[in-house]
């Protein structure tokens, strides 16, 4: 890679680390503080008893229109699969969700002109079409920001690195949003009531978080580059009656689903009632600074460990020890009563593990792509990856009407203090912060010990079956333009060093018997893997890049296959250089792979290729010049001839 290619590919994964960053600011305000804002200051000029009539009715409105556009979600994904613009078919959304739905939130943190008080029934109406304007095109930045991962990296060693920085730049916006949140609403208010600042305070804080927000979502759209020949494009696209078609039919994405709708719901709640909890029970809402600030460093810290965890325990045991971490934290917090230092460290406790089951649950959705490709037929990463999101904003959206529902029941609402709280009132806050979400992530908990079956042995065993199949679903086999087709006799050269040998000799059972079709093997001196003719990649394996599939401008499919059940390293120790769709010249590089990093993982590491026959393809045979010794690659192994 070249200087420049270099700093460019760096330009584009730090501009995305910080779009993370103020996208998951923007949530974190959206979901957690939000109806903070709304049930202790939006109505402060209406008098009491209708001051907690609006709560009410904005908490309603709030969860119903989140609800209800949650059905849209999945579509949403499909029209980003079906974009086609100039700039690529991430960025017009990320950008134009991204600043639209940060202008709609900052006028959605005032009482737009005094309206509340002056017609309470136009403010309602008025908020209702903003918020769900909002929440629409959030949805848009949202799905698109995290589908783009693809689109910016050349190859997939690059895309978790981008991955990577991703997710560590959303978890501090995430956190650090909770860190400034008091300072900031404190800084700019008039009135300090009791700790929780006042309405001008409060605006400041959604004016600069959403401008955060803005500024990096057009970083995004300026900084990172899509490539358009992407793997994950499907030729074939999903129409609308298709996608309820894609979710249906995928039992464990439904299995998994069900799991994280429970478990998001219950912890968004939680998570929620925190800053309600240092305001109204402990009374001292600025110490909720150094809460945020030390959960933001533990979560920074979690996600690094998740790739040593998963190796070491398996995702299922993750997911279930971190469950049980969770609820420890949840019963030292539910007892801490008035005291800071148990409530941090619950609070704390119950965080920790936090990220692990996100990324457990992110997981098991992407492999749910190949389960569902290998059941229906069709890969729809569009449409699956939409699922994830449209679950963190169901959860929010069922927060947010029990947060402020609850809120007025207990007396939080505008000009009252921790000192104003009646021991009733304290009751139902706790009752609704701790034993709503308790039973909500054990249920969850029960749903994935009892449905969730895709984990990573499953997977291997699907990326197995899927390489079995992989000729049948390929596209365009008769479309080669005319003069494309390949000479009578096509010659195949080495892709790799090494020694050949029979392909009955191998020990993977579907390419000794004949399953993958017929072949040869070599026993690799070296980890680099080049073109052995002419050809379009017709398939690379995202998930585990250990193998790659070529066809021929006639249409003879082969398929070269680095080592055996190296399906199960997922792509650790592999690079490709190659995108499906790509045409390739004989000799170009392809992929490397690194054998010592095979060995480490127990499996063999021979390169087995395989031409696979089906009344799709033309008929060929296959003449061996080269059946054993050494060869280097380029060197003539076979013959193909076109019948």
């Amino acid at each position: 890679m070249s200087e420049g290619s270099s700093a460019k590919t760096m330009g584009s994964r730090i501009a995305y680390s910080f779009g993370a960053f103020g996208h998951d600011m923007f949530y974190g305000m959206l979901s957690t503080y939000f109806m903070m804002f709304v049930t202790g200051h939006l109505f402060s000029s209406n008098a009491g008893g209708e001051a907690t009539k609006m709560v009410y009715a904005i908490s309603m409105i709030i969860m119903i229109l989140r609800i209800v556009e949650l059905a849209i979600d999945p579509f949403i994904g499909n029209v980003i699969d079906n974009t086609n613009t100039k700039w690529g078919h991430f960025k017009p959304w990320v950008v134009g969700g991204g600043v639209f739905s940060a202008v709609a939130i900052a006028i959605l943190f005032t009482n737009m002109g005094g309206l509340t008080y002056k017609n309470p029934l136009l403010y309602l109406i008025v908020f209702a079409i903003l918020y769900i304007s909002m929440d629409i095109f959030y949805s848009f930045n949202d799905i698109a920001f995290w589908g783009m991962i693809p689109a910016i990296s050349f190859d997939s060693a690059e895309r978790e690195k981008t991955a990577t920085f991703a997710r560590v730049g959303s978890t501090l916006g995430g956190q650090l949003v909770g860190v400034i949140v008091m300072p900031i609403v404190l800084l700019f208010s008039l009135q300090s009531n009791g700790g929780s600042g006042d309405s001008r305070g409060w605006f400041a804080f959604a004016a600069i978080v959403a401008t955060i927000a803005a500024v990096t979502a057009l970083g995004v759209g300026l900084f990172t580059h899509e490539k358009q020949n992407e793997l994950r494009e499907n030729k074939e696209k999903t129409t609308f009656r298709g996608v309820l078609k894609v979710l249906a039919k995928n039992d464990q994405l439904m299995a998994i689903a069900l799991t994280y709708l429970l478990y998001t719901t219950g912890v968004t709640l939680l998570n929620s009632f925190q800053l309600y909890y240092f305001t109204y029970i402990i009374g001292k809402a600025a110490t909720y600074s150094i809460y945020a600030l030390i959960n933001g460093f533990i979560g920074v810290v979690t996600v690094s460990l998740f790739p040593a965890l998963a190796k070491k325990f398996s995702r299922r045991k993750v997911f279930l020890y971190s469950i049980l971490v969770m609820m420890i934290g949840l019963i030292i917090f539910a007892f801490a009563g008035r005291s800071l230092v148990m409530v941090i460290l619950g609070g704390v406790i119950f965080a920790l593990p936090q990220p692990l089951v996100f990324l457990v649950v992110l997981m098991i959705i992407t492999d749910s792509v190949e389960y569902g490709q290998l059941k229906i037929g069709h890969r729809d990463e569009g449409v699956i990856l939409s699922v994830r999101p449209l679950l963190d904003k169901f959860g929010g959206a069922v927060a947010g009407g029990i947060v402020g529902s609850t809120a007025a029941a207990a007396g939080m609402i505008s000009g009252h203090t921790y000192a104003d709280i009646t021991t009733h009132g304290i009751t139902i806050f706790k009752l609704t912060m701790f034993l709503v979400p308790a039973i909500l992530i054990l249920c969850g908990v029960t749903v994935f010990i009892r449905k969730v079956k895709l984990d990573e042995k499953m997977h291997a065993e699907i990326v197995e079956k899927l390489e079995q199949t992989w000729h049948q679903h390929l596209e365009g086999e008769n479309d080669a333009p005319a003069g494309a087709a390949d000479a009578k006799v096509l010659s195949f050269a080495a892709p790799v060093d090494g020694e050949v040998m029979p392909l009955n000799q191998v020990g993977a059972t579907a390419f000794a018997n004949g399953t993958m079709g017929e072949g040869i093997a070599i026993k690799p001196s070296d980890g680099q893997v080049f073109a052995p003719f002419d050809a379009e990649v017709v398939a690379d394996f995202p998930t585990t890049r250990h193998a790659i599939g070529l066809r021929t401008a006639s249409g003879i499919p082969v398929l070269i296959h680095v080592g055996v059940d190296t399906i199960k390293m997922r792509g650790t120790g592999f690079v490709s250089y190659v995108q499906k769709g790509q045409q390739v010249k004989a000799g170009d590089k392809l992929m490397e792979f690194w054998a010592p990093a095979i060995k480490q993982a127990g499996h063999d590491d021979t390169v087995m290729i395989a031409f696979t026959k089906s009344a799709d393809t033309p008929d060929y045979d296959l003449h061996f010049t080269k059946e054993s010794g050494a060869v280097k690659h380029g060197e003539e192994l076979l013959e193909l001839e076109r019948k």
